[in-house]
């Protein structure tokens, strides 16, 4: 999978693929990725690639001419170009998913006010919003995108801890511990120490369930349920556990 970020601060990109997992999917030739500096298709002395938007208001938009440039640039017409704004299509676990099915994805990253209306009209294919609100990098907003796609290129992460993380099974996932056994008068619950299996992940089944229901409870709306592709056993145990209140009933590991 290839990445290719236009940016007015590459350097935001070449930091985040130089650090972690990132890194190591480049080193393995599992990912690539090209910073593309827009600055560099800016063509009077002060090198302009913003200016006031028509119609009055604050801030300032970025400039469809030096944009579209930098776009032609890297034969943007016709490929899948995303488009991080808050006012795009929410970010899902789906959309990741589809998202890295592509061999390659196209970033245009805003600063300011955003872009140039004329220039996502004609070039943007998916314009995705990581969250109701607003921050001034689009460059942290393509790297959320990003990081959440690239987990997905087999080899990158493990199989078994994508298919364990939040929102795999339309759940929340369930609580970590390591060691020491016992930190500040608090115990690893004991189903973890046991060595078995079948039980340790029912218990991790069954907190999931129980934090999904705590923190997001319209994930576990029978359709979604449905839909997250969990079988008729989960979802009565998951009904059992909403009758009582969201509890799961397993006592002092519960």
């Amino acid at each position: 999978m290839k990445f290719t970020i236009l940016s007015l601060f590459p350097d935001l990109v070449h930091s985040y693929f130089a650090c972690s997992i990132a890194a190591r999917g480049v080193e393995k030739g599992l990912l690539a990725y090209e910073a593309v500096d827009i600055r560099s298709f800016a063509h009077d002395v002060h090198r302009s690639c913003d200016d006031s938007p028509y119609g009055g208001g604050a801030g300032m938009v970025m400039k469809p001419d030096v944009v579209a440039e930098a776009l032609h640039s890297v034969r943007g017409v016709g490929r899948r170009v995303i488009y991080p704004s808050p006012s795009g299509n929410p970010l899902s676990s789906a959309i990741m998913a589809e998202l890295a099915e592509e061999h390659e994805l196209l970033f245009v990253c805003g600063r300011y006010e955003g872009i140039d209306q004329r220039v996502l009209d004609r070039y943007v294919t998916d314009e995705i919003s990581i969250g109701d609100y607003v921050i001034a990098s689009g460059e942290l907003a393509a790297m959320v995108i990003i990081d959440g796609v690239m987990r997905r290129i087999p080899g990158v992460i493990s199989g078994e801890s994508l298919q364990q993380e939040s929102f795999e099974r339309g759940l929340l996932e369930y609580p970590h511990y390591t060691r020491p056994e016992e930190w500040d008068g608090v115990r690893v619950p004991e189903v973890l120490l046991s060595g078995h299996h079948a039980k340790i992940e029912e218990w991790r089944f069954r907190k999931s369930v129980e934090k999904t229901f705590r923190v997001r409870p319209e994930l576990l709306e029978r359709g979604r349920l449905e839909a997250a592709g969990l079988s008729a056993k989960d979802r009565q145990t998951i009904m059992k556990i909403l009758d009582s209140g969201g509890r799961d009933g397993l006592g002092k590991d519960g």
